[in-house]
């Protein structure tokens, strides 16, 4: 397994590490990052009258053999949190090249600030408070992530969305420990994460595929998108731990009308162009 450590999105950005970007109106990421540019960008609106049933995604399971992380580190990056996996747990199967191996790598969040709006991808144009992405990289073909990034199935991700209802229990160790992460710059390791919790669906057979890009700089292109038909679902308490969160680190000096909250951190949704949304389920 490669060495393990924490890149903030920085790292992934190379020489362009110390540009700003942000979820402000205003900021045009395609001026930073050409490849946020690109025909093939995420999120996108899932059309489900439009999207192709594929009976051939259901000839090998989709099967993530996920096991129980101890001492994840727990992330305020100032743009999302992020759950940093150090065991190895791998993806397989479904839409994925046949005998590779898929290794997660982090989970990271997306809301919003209120329950209208959060989600990054959008279904019927209905949007969810928040969406979780389960990131992948191909560790059949290439040494870690970075190497990955931006190459032909070089990174899966899991998209899920997430409703307001009864309280997680997975999620449970997450939302307890964030008032310790409230500022950008802040991480906490907890004992032990479940990632097998955030699964809807013990068949996990509805899901659609399209191929897309991170949703955040640099956007690289080639990656392979699973989104869950079936939400997860929090407690109104619990996305309230999430909504105060700030983005800023502690003492900053804010910007005028800035409340430094941490929220509404998802990409607007892209142009389809012309590519093709696979169902896992008719």
């Amino acid at each position: 397994m490669a060495d393990r450590h924490y890149i903030d999105n920085s790292e992934l950005q190379g020489d362009r590490e110390k540009q700003e970007w942000g979820y402000v109106e205003g900021v045009e990421w395609g001026l930073l990052y050409p490849e946020a540019n690109g025909q093939y960008q995420s999120p996108i609106n899932i059309n489900s009258r439009e999207a192709l049933y594929d009976s051939s995604l259901l000839e090998v399971k989709l099967s993530p053999n996920y096991v129980v992380c101890r001492d994840c580190e727990v992330i305020n990056d100032g743009h999302v949190v992020q759950i940093l996996l150090k065991s190895k747990s791998v993806l397989t199967g479904g839409p994925l090249p046949r005998s590779h191996e898929y290794e997660l790598y982090e989970v990271k969040f997306h809301w919003g600030r209120e329950n209208q709006r959060g989600s990054e991808h959008t279904v019927n144009f209905k949007a969810f408070p928040m969406e979780l992405h389960l990131i992948h990289w191909n560790s059949t073909l290439y040494r870690n992530i970075e190497e990955a990034l931006g190459q032909v199935h070089g990174i899966v991700i899991i998209s899920l969305f997430v409703q307001i209802g009864k309280e997680h229990i997975g999620l449970k160790v997450i939302t307890d420990i964030l008032e310790d992460i409230q500022y950008k710059g802040k991480s906490k390791t907890i004992p032990c994460f479940n990632p097998n919790t955030l699964l809807p669906d013990p068949l996990l057979r509805d899901y659609w595929v399209y191929e897309g890009s991170l949703t955040m700089p640099p956007c690289s292109e080639g990656v392979t998108w699973i989104l869950f038909r079936y939400p997860l679902t929090v407690s109104q308490s619990q996305m309230e731990d999430f909504r105060r969160l700030r983005m800023h680190i502690k003492g900053a000096d804010l910007e005028d009308e800035s409340d430094g909250i941490l929220a509404d951190n998802f990409r607007p949704t892209q142009p389809l162009s012309d590519r093709i949304i696979r169902a896992a389920f008719q």
